[in-house]
């Protein structure tokens, strides 16, 4: 994360350098009018258009050529755009603006990998008091995403508690339409992952009872009560959460909506791309395979087109991929042995798994629940190969050592009987197995 971040440093001065700041100056130009009609919903919840315009300029750049060059010009952009709105009258436009600026400056940092900087942007958020609650929601609801992608669970628990306190105490300042009760059912939403990351189930049940009853159960809030579903076993429910939230944020823009507001790994696309692989995961485990591998296809490519070929969520993807062929030659009493090591290779390389050499438990590695189920099942491959069992038997014992989660064992995640109660869900959203 340290080299990311200084990657992109060297690359934004050397791009200021080039340019002689020429990007920024001619941003202005290179925008819609129309940019101006977001975030203009509410009283007192407007963002200056310049900011808004600015925010897209920035975003649509950085990912246009998905390189460090461009992201550190997309954040040169929003440096400058942060820097204008501070010199300003410190009001409730000013706050919402340099708030919406932060947040998108989160997220191109998280894309990077740089998640310890998005952290330091979302947590500036916090003292924005001024600002419209969506802006503060999102960030702290950001905030609790990277923490649980870090496996900062404890910090991630206190922050959730914060996210509800936060609509107890200020709902007033948005009334009861549905813009509140659209932030209560993100900030409840918010806390059931916690607890089901936690594996505290029941508790995780009462923040979520209720809520698909609920206009404002989309994007975020969906997919994680559909993950809680997928959890108890109750596919068809989950499914038509996982479909709500894939449909409700096509339905939006980013930044377009002071309620939907997102940044991160929480992010509308991010929410799309992890909903769309928690069904594909589903139809899997319900033995539709053929529906199953067009959804994980599908999204795969989805996910190269948004990170790059080479991101860790590519791998996360090919890891669902991977395990669905699995459970197929399972039910099936079929083989692909071929297919499936050629997907835990690419997998693994791309979420830069350490060296078996390095023990399990103490190995730093990011998305580690990952990176183990995948390490397990590939093992599996490799032990029924009598010249590779050796191999195999390391491999499945640094995925036991390193496997952490709460609700299921190692043995329980790979398990794919028919009488398997308990099902695993890789959420690529925040890189974890629940």
């Amino acid at each position: 994360m340290l080299g990311t971040a200084l990657n992109l440093s060297r690359a934004a001065t050397a791009a200021a350098r080039a340019t002689g700041m020429g990007l920024l100056s001619r941003t202005p130009s290179l925008l819609s009018p129309s940019s101006s009609r977001f975030f203009c919903g509410p009283q007192g919840s407007n963002a200056t258009p310049v900011a808004l315009q600015m925010i897209d300029y920035a975003l649509s750049h950085a990912r246009s050529l998905k390189s460090d060059e461009s992201y550190a010009q997309g954040l040169l952009v929003l440096e400058q755009c942060l820097s204008t709105h501070s010199n300003e009258v410190d009001d409730t436009t000013s706050q919402n603006s340099r708030g919406m600026v932060l947040l998108a400056m989160s997220t191109l940092l998280s894309e990077r990998g740089a998640f310890d900087d998005a952290i330091d942007k979302l947590q500036i958020i916090q003292g924005l008091a001024e600002s419209h609650l969506g802006v503060r929601v999102a960030s702290m609801e950001g905030l609790v995403g990277l923490n649980l992608q870090l496996e900062r669970d404890d910090t991630s628990r206190v922050l959730a508690d914060k996210c509800v306190q936060l609509l107890g105490n200020d709902t007033a300042d948005i009334g009861n339409g549905f813009g509140s009760k659209v932030l209560n059912v993100r900030a409840k939403a918010l806390k059931g992952l916690v607890e089901l990351v936690h594996g505290n189930l029941e508790s995780a049940e009462s923040f979520f009872q209720g809520l698909q009853d609920e206009k404002g159960c989309t994007g975020n809030a969906a997919l994680s009560y559909g993950e809680f579903l997928h959890s108890m076993g109750k596919f068809s429910l989950a499914k038509e959460l996982y479909q709500k939230a894939i449909e409700g944020i096509s339905a939006n823009k980013e930044f377009a909506d002071p309620y939907a507001l997102a940044a991160c790994s929480m992010s509308g696309r991010e929410v799309q791309l992890a909903a769309t692989c928690d069904l594909g995961q589903l139809e899997g485990q319900l033995g539709n395979f053929s529906e199953a591998e067009e959804i994980l296809t599908r999204v795969l490519t989805k996910t190269e087109e948004h990170f790059g070929s080479h991101h860790p969520n590519v791998g996360i993807v090919l890891t669902c991929i991977a395990l669905m062929f699995r459970h197929k030659a399972i039910m099936e009493h079929s083989s692909s042995l071929l297919i499936q090591e050629g997907l835990y290779r690419r997998a693994l390389d791309l979420l830069k798994a350490p060296s078996l050499e390095t023990e399990g438990s103490k190995a730093d590695v990011a998305q580690r629940d990952i990176v183990a189920l995948a390490r397990g099942a590939y093992a599996e491959v490799l032990c029924v190969q009598q010249n590779r069992k050796d191999e195999g038997e390391r491999m499945k014992s640094w995925a036991q050592t390193a496997w952490r989660n709460r609700r299921l064992s190692l043995a329980e995640a790979l398990e794919m009987s028919e009488l398997c109660s308990k099902v695993p869900i890789i959420d690529a959203r925040i890189s974890r197995a629940l």
